[in-house]
């Protein structure tokens, strides 16, 4: 029996080292040797955070990312098992995967800094995998660099040929390279998630008016669009009606993963026939059950 799925996830897998130190990171001098108080390592990226959280909440996911032939990929497939996901790449890149190191201080300040080496992620190509194995209800495309931007071009246009629904995640980085850049893409795209300041960048504007942001996206294609700003109010179109919903106020202990779990629990909502509105709270929801741990997956929201 072909089992049937709900969503693809298409986009990087990382292996995230989170290293925590007791001292501000403004102080920190050149040369300077720092204490890491604690240190922890997970799976994270665009694809397998997505998926990750989707198939928490119960729905049928599998994902589509390029990995090296190293350890690291070894440690994020096995970590992918866990939430019964599987990896539809037919190959391994030769060159590594992904990594990133993300420095912290729990002060008031939460400083942060961010390394990220993009290495397979970078490499995925069509010969990487079937087309018939890109058949889902959905397609989760989280942002692709380098030729692997070029296949989700193609992955995008396949999808609004065959009439699959496509949710758009792009990033700063994406959203630099202009609308035309993404044209093919943003013209499959049923709904689009980005921040404030991508929606800005991508539309080559400073206004905050969140109607405007808004309602230039609608313009480039999207059926339905959201704009997220961090802790603030986060803004909607949908089916001809703006949205706004404000998270709660918690104590936030680390903000990764805190977008991916947003979209995706939105996502999960729409599927599972939610209002839009509640779909927005589920999204929301399950953004702030992440950023009160360390870790891109940690206290994701389960089904129940």
């Amino acid at each position: 029996m072909i089992k049937r799925y709900d969503v693809l996830c298409i986009g990087s897998a990382t292996l995230d080292n989170f290293l925590t130190t007791d001292c501000s990171l403004k102080s920190v001098k050149l040369g300077d040797k720092v204490l890491v108080k604690k240190m922890e390592k997970h799976s994270g990226g665009g694809a397998t955070n997505s998926a990750a959280a989707l198939s928490k909440l119960g729905l049928k996911v599998k994902l589509l990312s390029k990995l090296g032939n190293d350890h690291d990929a070894e440690f994020i497939l096995n970590e992918l098992q866990q939430y019964k996901l599987k990896n539809i790449c037919l190959r391994a890149s030769k060159k590594n995967t992904d990594f990133s190191t993300v420095i912290s201080c729990p002060h008031k300040d939460r400083d942060r800094i961010i390394y990220v080496h993009k290495g397979a992620s970078r490499d995925l190509s069509v010969n990487d995998f079937k087309k018939s194995q890109l058949k889902a209800k959905w397609i989760y495309l989280a942002s692709l660099v380098g030729k692997s931007f070029q296949t989700g071009k193609e992955i995008a246009q396949y999808a609004k040929k065959k009439k699959i629904n496509l949710l758009f995640n792009p990033s700063l980085y994406l959203a630099k390279k202009g609308k035309n850049y993404l044209k093919l893409v943003l013209g499959a795209t049923t709904i689009l998630v980005l921040n404030k300041k991508e929606a800005q960048v991508l539309l080559g504007t400073k206004t905050n008016s969140y109607k405007e942001l808004l309602m230039g996206l609608y313009e480039l294609g999207p059926e339905t669009i959201v704009v997220s700003n961090g802790r603030k109010m986060t803004y909607a179109f949908h089916e001809d009606n703006f949205y706004s919903i404000l998270p709660t106020d918690i104590k936030v202990v680390h903000t990764a993963g805190a977008g991916d779990a947003f979209t995706s629990g939105l996502l999960a909502g729409m599927i599972k026939k939610y209002s839009f509105e509640d779909a927005l709270k589920l999204g929301v929801a399950n953004s702030l059950s992440v950023i009160q741990h360390v870790g891109t997956k940690n206290k994701l929201l389960n089904e129940r």
